[in-house]
């Protein structure tokens, strides 16, 4: 049986992420082994945000996805810091191919997607027979339409909006059972 792929999207704060990582707990204390990539923001003390972390979710080796004012390449205010892109996102989702029973991409975004090498790690683990779980942005199919099409083809898509959540969040525990082959005819 195909392996269990889903991914969130909907509109910025809705808990997209939120949904994602109680799923991500659920499944670890399973005994599911869970790698891949969360990029978390990161907010200076005067509470606005400066960024993005990428962080490895088997080691928890983190860095930085993009901060505000960084020279790389650009999106907006941020510059991407593709040294820890490089060493963290796409090392991160090499590991989780051979190593996790399953995949977290949290997010699929416009500030992943400039860094090539990891776009087509992102490929990579999306062509993969193995359980995903992610956040995809809510602008991906124009943005990126061959990416959206692979996940769209091969994944159930669900829009987080703030009527829904609270029940998406109640039903973390199903949805980690599936993608995790604990108590459902999916298989690891």
């Amino acid at each position: 049986m195909t392996p269990a792929k889903i991914f969130y999207t909907g509109r910025p704060g809705v808990g997209k992420s939120t949904i994602v990582r109680r799923v991500k707990e659920l499944i670890e204390d399973m005994g599911c082994r869970v790698g891949g990539i969360i990029a978390p923001e990161v907010r200076g003390s005067d509470g606005k945000r400066i960024g993005f972390k990428i962080v490895d979710i088997m080691s928890g080796e983190e860095g930085w996805l993009a901060k505000v004012g960084y020279p790389g390449p650009r999106l907006g205010k941020y510059g991407i810091v593709t040294s820890d892109v490089l060493r963290i996102g796409v090392g991160a989702l090499e590991k989780a191919k051979g190593d996790a029973d399953v995949i977290v991409i949290d997010e699929i975004g416009p500030m992943e997607l400039l860094v090539p090498q990891l776009r087509s790690a992102i490929i990579a683990v999306l062509k993969l027979n193995k359980p995903t779980i992610g956040v995809i942005h809510r602008r991906l199919r124009s943005r990126d339409p061959y990416i959206y099409r692979i996940i769209e083809q091969s994944s159930q898509i669900i829009e987080v909006t703030l009527e829904n959540r609270e029940r998406l969040l109640e039903e973390a525990g199903e949805i980690a059972a599936k993608l995790c082959g604990k108590g459902s005819n999916q298989g690891r």
